[in-house]
């Protein structure tokens, strides 16, 4: 894990420009299956929400994928996912109590890289219960993308838009899916070979990767993260990079966009101001911020 974040640091500029790529949701079309076919049914199983398992669904796919939380560390999913349904008067009114997990969001308050081998290290060294029940869904979620999450190719323009990106940007996958499974899908797909990294959550966060790859190398406007989720805006702004958003729905729409013109504007030092602005404003308003099932 040590070694991974010393190579992030260690990269040097081959050239003019850097490119920070989120991967689940905005290379490939796997959010949906990887969480509804996965992480929902060991969510269920684990944490015993079979008398609600409706609502558990629903807040399940409302915090990872249809909200501002969408693409969010799975551990910080998990704690708001639990306590939305210990909110819901539908989960109330079957007499559930969703477990709150504090061991968890102790552990997350403290632990700046949320991934398994974290995990596993604070639950051996302490015996918390929470932590130990928490890798064991951990561990049987990542069997289940294995298992299960295969030929979901990227979606279409991705490759165009690499090609087109490659002979002036150095580019390095930035997301908070393990490692693993990372180096699977690209290498699955060939091509891992546009990219200098791949970051998973072993590594720290998004904001952490670009910090590590790319602030203080590279001029900040010509550094672009290009993501489905707020939080991989959140991460690109924190380093005062630019954002690129890949619009949950509109995916297609979206890298069609930013292979033909936005690309472009990049290179050309034309990207920053209205242009960025507008694209901000339209996929911010494609995700709410509170469910309406209260």
């Amino acid at each position: 894990m040590s070694d991974g974040i010393q190579q992030l640091k260690d990269l040097q500029p081959t050239k003019e420009f850097f490119v920070g790529i989120d991967s689940d949701g905005c290379v490939f079309d796997s959010m949906e299956i990887k969480h509804k076919e996965c992480f929902t049914p060991e969510f269920i199983y684990h944490f015993g929400m079979q008398p609600v398992s409706k609502y558990a669904r629903e807040a399940w796919d409302f915090v990872n994928l249809y909200s501002k939380t969408r693409g969010c560390n799975r551990f910080l999913a998990l704690l708001e996912v639990l306590k939305q349904l210990s909110e819901r008067s539908d989960v109330k009114a079957r007499n559930v109590t969703p477990p709150s997990l504090p061991g968890l969001r102790a552990w997350t308050e403290k632990e700046s890289k949320l991934g398994n081998q974290a995990l596993e290290e604070a639950a051996k060294s302490t015996q918390d219960e929470d932590l130990l029940k928490v890798l064991e869904w951990s561990n049987d979620v990542n069997k289940a993308v294995k298992r299960v999450v295969h030929g979901v190719p990227p979606f279409p323009g991705v490759l165009e838009s690499l090609k087109k990106f490659e002979p002036q940007a150095d580019m390095i996958v930035c997301s908070q899916t393990p490692t693993e499974a990372l180096v699977r899908e690209w290498d699955e797909h060939k091509i891992e070979g546009y990219v200098h990294m791949i970051a998973g959550q072993e590594l720290g966060t998004k904001a952490q990767h670009l910090d590590y790859a790319a602030k203080g190398k590279f001029d900040a406007n010509r550094c672009l993260m290009i993501g489905d989720a707020p939080g991989d805006m959140k991460a690109a702004k924190a380093n005062g990079f630019l954002f690129f958003p890949i619009v949950p729905g509109k995916e297609e729409e979206s890298w069609k966009n930013l292979h033909t013109e936005a690309i472009d504007k990049f290179f050309a030092l034309e990207y920053e101001g209205a242009y960025e602005a507008q694209l901000i404003e339209a996929f911010e308003a494609s995700l709410p911020e509170f469910p309406d099932w209260d």
